[in-house]
């Protein structure tokens, strides 16, 4: 990847956090954060306050070794973002600001954002 691809990436995720921190400013809520491989799909409840994660679940997961024929479609992430969102009520967190990072919000990135709403979590 070019110097040119990194820069604009970092730029793209500086300005999505940015926002959120200007939108949330003063707020107690946490932070749920994306990845996502080209092989499966990671994501994180993070409390910038304390610098924890809290939560965490991916298609990488033990969970989802049988049941999952891959980790990189739709289907996967849609099943992490339950997961994820079962986890966090189990731990207490029922809101939470959604951060895309660089990415678009479509495809893998939406479904996981469904899938946590269906799980129990508010953004």
């Amino acid at each position: 990847m070019s110097d040119r691809n990194v820069i604009a990436k970092a730029r793209r995720q500086r300005r999505v956090r940015y926002r959120l921190k200007q939108l949330n400013a003063g707020s107690t809520a946490l932070r749920l954060s994306v990845f996502r491989s080209s092989k499966h799909i990671y994501a994180q409840i993070i409390d910038d306050t304390a610098g924890k994660t809290v939560v965490a679940a991916s298609s990488a997961d033990k969970d989802f070794k049988d049941s999952l024929k891959t980790g990189a479609n739709i289907d996967a992430a849609k099943q992490v973002g339950v997961l994820l969102g079962k986890r966090g009520v189990a731990a207490g967190i029922s809101k939470v600001f959604f951060d895309r990072g660089f990415y678009m919000y479509h495809g893998r990135v939406k479904a996981l954002a469904d899938g946590a709403r269906e799980g129990g979590l508010e953004f």
